[in-house]
């Protein structure tokens, strides 16, 4: 996976790793006729990715098994595109990902008499708009007369681009995620909407940093001063940790101007133990936030973990329900 794509997976897996969140996203983005007939339970993430390898470097998928309010199993298969230009072959892949996901469901499901139904879901967040038909028999060619012989599927698509703002997501947070990953792919606007960035991360409560890693990450046209500025107005006793943080992460991929400033504050690549107890000290606001108050034995974990795995407890605390949630890697 190239490195460009690489905050992109790991930020739109996590959020639809969430399983509140992506039923929002679901029941938001998702056809009427389809959206009104799913219970209200939250759909139930299932492991794996059926995304070949060389794919995966601007391709993500999620595959949630979900329950319709007639007692129906019915999968729904959400396939993430991180490219600049939507790829006029997708629904190729589609069809591939659907037969492996079936596959997979008849080897756990040996008895099997009938087939779950597999919605085709795309998350699309490039810079150019998407004009490619969300239909598999526009890549098949035909005599007009064979078509209703003839395998075929729709899929609906969320292209970020086309919607306004403020209809991203009626649910604060997931928009605040949504704006992120909007603006990532479009560094002409990333300056313009500045200030409704503050606006709306303002309302991201927890996920606060981990939706800033990911704009220190994408958003090339963000100096370190405005990086500075976004988290003084939202959360100014952590501004010194988290640009501490930052200008770390920053300086391994080329950005000079976050080197010196890394420099400037005596951060240099291999302090491993500062840079561990920042981020120890950031993980135990974070869970006194959350949770009002933290055990002992939870301190104590904190602070004798290494960074690589305080780094995925950051990650685990935006949709876990207990503490223990957290701590799980």
């Amino acid at each position: 996976m190239n490195e460009i794509a690489q905050p992109h997976d790991r930020f739109l897996k996590l959020l639809l790793s969430d399983p509140v969140k992506a039923g929002t996203l679901m029941r938001e983005r998702l056809p009427k006729e389809i959206a009104e007939l799913l219970s209200p339970e939250p759909p139930e993430l299932v492991e794996g990715s059926f995304v070949d390898e060389e794919l995966r470097g601007h391709l993500t998928d999620r595959l949630f098994r979900v329950r319709t309010i007639n007692g129906r199993v019915a999968l729904l298969y959400v396939l993430i595109d991180h490219k600049s230009h939507p790829d006029e072959f997708v629904s190729f892949q589609l069809l591939r990902y659907k037969v492996e996901a079936w596959k997979q469901w008849v080897r756990e499901n040996p008895k099997w008499k009938r087939l779950p139904c597999i919605v085709p879901f795309i998350f699309y967040h490039g810079e150019a708009e998407w004009r490619i038909p969300n239909e598999f028999m526009a890549i098949v060619d035909t005599e007009e007369g064979w078509r209703p012989f003839l395998l075929n599927f729709h899929f609906p698509v969320f292209d970020l681009g086309k919607v306004p703002n403020r209809l991203l997501s009626h649910h604060p947070r997931l928009r605040a995620w949504l704006v992120a990953a909007k603006y990532a792919t479009r560094p002409g606007k990333q300056l313009w909407v500045k200030k409704y960035l503050i606006r709306v991360l303002t309302e991201a409560g927890e996920d606060f940093y981990i939706i800033m890693r990911y704009i220190v990450e994408t958003y090339n046209s963000y100096s370190e001063p405005i990086v500075r500025e976004i988290v003084r107005a939202i959360h100014p006793e952590e501004e010194n940790a988290m640009m501490s943080q930052f200008a770390q992460d920053i300086i391994t991929r080329g950005r000079p101007e976050w080197e010196m400033k890394g420099r400037q504050e005596g951060i240099q690549i291999g302090e491993m133990k500062g840079r561990q107890e920042e981020a120890a000290a950031m993980l135990t606001r974070q869970l006194r936030r959350k949770f009002e108050k933290i055990p002992d034995w939870a301190t104590v974990k904190v602070n004798s973990a290494n960074l690589e795995i305080i780094e995925i407890w950051g990650e685990n605390i935006l949709f876990a329900k207990s503490l223990e949630d957290v701590f799980t890697s």
